[in-house]
Parts: C-alpha cells; sequence; structure tokens
C-alpha cells in the first residue's frame, strides 16, 4: 500500500496487543498499516470500530433460559462453562476471551481514527460526523465491557467497584499499562463520548445507515444506557425522540400472518436485514452460532419452551407468535444466518459471520416502557407494552393476528403478577416480554446482571447444580489470562 505523509498507524492489531507484547508480530506483518490522510479512509477505518466478537453464545448460556438436554448433545466449552459458572479457557470465537478482544480492537480503530481526524489540516476536518461515529462506537463498546465484565452500575457502590479500562488514546507503545479505574467512572466517560457522539451523527452520510451509529441506533443506545444507570427521565426522552411515540410498525411482526408464512430460511434472512423495521444497528460479527448454538447441550428444552411460551402471560388468554424449529436437542428461533468469508481466492478455510442486530426497536421500546414505570408514568408504560403485545401475542396458530381483548390493563398487570404494586408488575411484565423476544441473543443475562436475579442450573439427571446468587462475583466473566499478567486484577472466579 502507498504510503502518503507520516500519519501510519498499525491498526489491525492494536487491540491484540493491548495488553501484551506484539513485537513478533509486528516484525512477521510490516504491511498493515495504512495513511489517514483524509476523510473518507478515516472513515472506511471505522468499519473496524464495530466490535467482531459475539457475547451471545456465553450469556446466553449463563442465563436462566439454559437447560440441561442431557447428555446425548456433546458438550462446547463456550457453552457448558458458563452454563456451570466456570471460566472459559479458550480463545476462540464465541468465547469471553475473545470478546474482550475484539471488543478492544474495536475501540482501538476508534481511537485511531479520532486521532487521525483531529490531525488533519483544518481545511481537510470537513466532516465532524466521523468523530461522531466514533465516539458512539467507543462509548458503546466501553459499555458492552463494563457490563459484562464489572459489577453492574449501583450509584451507591459505583465509585468504588472496580470498571475495566476506558481506552482513549490510539497507543503507540508495544506495552501500556492500564487500570480499571471504577464503574462511575467508566460510566462518566461513556456518556462524554455517547453526548459528543451523538451531537455529531448525521445519517446522510452513510451508504447503508443501519451498518453504522446513525441517529436512531445512537438514542437508542442511549436509551439502554441511561437505564443501566438508572437515570429513567433521559432513558425515556431518549426512547422517545428516536423515532417517536408510535412504534408500532417499526417492532418485528412476530404475530402475523406474513411472518408465519416465511419459511425457515426466509425468516433466518429477515432476522438481520437492513429490511426488518426493528433492526436499527446491524454488525458482522465472527461467530459459530447459526452452525453451533441449536445443538449446544444447554439451551432451549421442551420443559422451558413450556414455561416461557404456554404458560400464560400478562395479556390474559393470548398467545405468543414465536415459531419454534427443530426437535427438543436443537431448538432455536430463525435468527442466525451464517455467511463465510473465505482467506483467499484459492483458500479452503476462512470465518464464519453472522449479522448480530446490536440495537433494535424493540429492546428501545421495553427499555423505555421500563423507564416509564419508575417515572410512575404508568399509562405511557402500559401503552408501551400494548404496543409490543400487538405485534407479539394472537389467538393462536390458524387465528387472526392481535385481538382488542389481550389489551394489558392495570388489573391484570396486578392480578397476573399477584401484586398490589403497579410499578413491580409493569417492570415483570417488561423483563417477561424481554426475555422471550431476545431467546437465543443473550440479552437476558443483561437483565439479570441489572436486577441480581439468582440462577440455577441443574443437569438432566439431577447429581449436579450450579446457583449464580444475586451478589456472587461470578456474575462478572473473567478477563483474558494475558490482561491479568499485565497487572490487572481479574475478577473472583469463586463463589461467595
Amino acid at each position: 500500500m502507498k504510503l502518503l505523509k507520516s500519519s501510519v498507524w498499525i491498526i489491525s492489531i492494536m487491540g491484540g496487543c493491548l495488553f501484551s507484547a506484539c513485537e513478533s508480530f509486528l516484525a512477521e506483518n510490516p504491511d498493515m498499516r495504512v495513511t489517514l490522510d483524509d476523510v473518507p479512509k478515516i472513515r472506511e477505518l471505522l468499519t473496524n470500530a464495530y466490535a467482531k466478537g459475539s457475547y451471545v453464545a456465553f450469556t446466553e448460556s449463563a442465563s436462566d433460559n439454559a437447560e440441561d438436554k442431557g447428555p446425548i448433545v456433546v458438550e462446547n466449552p463456550v457453552n457448558a462453562n458458563p452454563w456451570k459458572f466456570q471460566r472459559v479457557n479458550s480463545s476462540g470465537q464465541d468465547s469471553p476471551n475473545y470478546f474482550w478482544i475484539k471488543t478492544y480492537q474495536a475501540i482501538a480503530a476508534a481511537n485511531i481514527a479520532i486521532e487521525a481526524y483531529n490531525n488533519l489540516p483544518v481545511e481537510r476536518q470537513i466532516d465532524p460526523s466521523v468523530l461522531g461515529e466514533a465516539f458512539l462506537t467507543r462509548a458503546f463498546n466501553h459499555f458492552m465491557l463494563v457490563t459484562l465484565y464489572a459489577a453492574p452500575y449501583d450509584p451507591l457502590s459505583a465509585a468504588s467497584r472496580p470498571g475495566i479500562p476506558y481506552v482513549t488514546e490510539a497507543g503507540k507503545k508495544v506495552i501500556t499499562k492500564y487500570d480499571r479505574t471504577t464503574v462511575a467512572e467508566v460510566y462518566a466517560r461513556i456518556e462524554t463520548d455517547l453526548q459528543e457522539g451523538m451531537a455529531l451523527i448525521d445519517d446522510s452520510k452513510y451508504k447503508i445507515p443501519k451498518f453504522h451509529f446513525n441517529r436512531a441506533a445512537a438514542y437508542a443506545f442511549a436509551t439502554r444506557f441511561y437505564l443501566f444507570k438508572q437515570d429513567y427521565a433521559k432513558s425515556a426522552t431518549y426512547g422517545e425522540e428516536a423515532l417517536g411515540l408510535n412504534l408500532t410498525n417499526h417492532l418485528r411482526p412476530i404475530n402475523t400472518r406474513q411472518w408465519r408464512n416465511l419459511t425457515f430460511n426466509e425468516r433466518l434472512q429477515y432476522f438481520g436485514s437492513v429490511d426488518n423495521p426493528s433492526n436499527l444497528l446491524l454488525i458482522e460479527v465472527e461467530s459459530y452460532l447459526s452452525r453451533s448454538s441449536p445443538g449446544y447441550r444447554y439451551g432451549l428444552t421442551t420443559a422451558s419452551n413450556q414455561e416461557l411460551f404456554w404458560n400464560g402471560n400478562v395479556t390474559g388468554d393470548g398467545v405468543y407468535g414465536y415459531i419454534l424449529h427443530g426437535n427438543s436437542s436443537v431448538y432455536n428461533h430463525a435468527k442466525w444466518n451464517e455467511h463465510f468469508v473465505y482467506s483467499g481466492l484459492q483458500a479452503s478455510s476462512g470465518n464464519a459471520y453472522v449479522t448480530h442486530p446490536a440495537l433494535t426497536v424493540d429492546e428501545m421500546l421495553l427499555n423505555r416502557a421500563e423507564s416509564y414505570a419508575y417515572l410512575e408514568k404508568y399509562d405511557q408504560a402500559i401503552e408501551d407494552l400494548n404496543q409490543f403485545a400487538s405485534k407479539k401475542i394472537f389467538d393462536g396458530q390458524q387465528g387472526d393476528t392481535y385481538s382488542a381483548a389481550y389489551r394489558i390493563t392495570s388489573a391484570k398487570i396486578l392480578n397476573y403478577y399477584e401484586t398490589t404494586d403497579l410499578k413491580y408488575g409493569i417492570v415483570q411484565a417488561v423483563l417477561d416480554f424481554k426475555r422471550r423476544e431476545f431467546l437465543f441473543e443473550g440479552l437476558r443475562y443483561f437483565d439479570i446482571l441489572r436486577y441480581q436475579i439468582p440462577v440455577l442450573h441443574r443437569t438432566l439427571d439431577n447429581n449436579e447444580t450450579y446457583i449464580l446468587g444475586p451478589n456472587d462475583p461470578r456474575r462478572a466473566f473473567q478477563m483474558p489470562e494475558e490482561v491479568v499478567l499485565s497487572g490487572i486484577q481479574n475478577n473472583p472466579i469463586n463463589q461467595n
């Protein structure tokens, strides 16, 4: 590659070298560099600022969605170890180590882009939306890391709980020392990047906006971030401003005849498609989810399918419209569609990818409903629940879609959850809807973290039991060994 001027950056390996020596890698790969001397090149670099690792496999198996299918299914450590709340030693695709490494690589790309733009001559700094995208990716990537590798945000303890390294410089040193800071400091830095990014983003600059941090995606992220931060007013506000109050036509249309008439492959294609109105941010991740996750030993079973989808819900007599595929050993929803990229024209090997809907309207709507509940805006919260239910609930496979008889009311909520506390009931309804909507997507574990929900896993023969208590330090995943060797304290691996 021709080198222009002096702004030459090693970009492909920055994240991998973040916590370990890499002289040999640099010596063996002298051409992994690019000159960033104009906006188009910097924008191209930002395609690397979206993490290529997936958290879905290990967060889904650590959640209460996963049950033991029995020894007839072969164990995979990426699935089995998180189910047993044990460390995954592998750094292969779909592991916690892989997600950590790939996410810091993405952060490195964002930092290089920010520095490169700021180093351009003033007359070439013609598109600040590049900075907006870089700030947003940096914020989002750090948010995912602090959520999965640190304690959940609690305003009473965030200032004393270890966070994760918040990296804001395009490192030039082979070895750079970092510290974990605190959860509070990480959240403060995320918020700064988030706000700066939202102020600069410009959808018109993207060829395919859904593969970038567009305005609606940025607001959806803000809705999630402020919900986790327990700033419910801001969470609700961004949830309102993203696409308006009525989000019905932007939701995944699970209960429609059109959806039910699709083939399995058509559903696979639609799930991660730009044509799916719910998808706000799509990220191509290196993952074996499509080929491996249905066959994991620990996942959805006949019993858990009955519990989740056929034991009633807050609408009354309505039925969930989700369509289950496969037999009891490989139950799955049509979500992960693999595309394989060969390493070269004559190559026989390469990487498996899936398109991950990282931010969706469905999640944003439910996050907004939860925020309304805490703000005691109960009518708005229930209206959001009804918007959601109108695309998920119907009266059976042979029936029409949503009936007015299924509308959720405060009385139904109080009765179904056997409570006199409407706020509590609404929050439980939100969590129930999210658990079902994002089955096989790993998001249930995020709510388990936020609400300190205990998880009990028991083997099919009842001989082994694994318990994750509300304050168990193993709720935070382990960092890679090279991170610990660099001097950063790891999360505890032992139960309290």
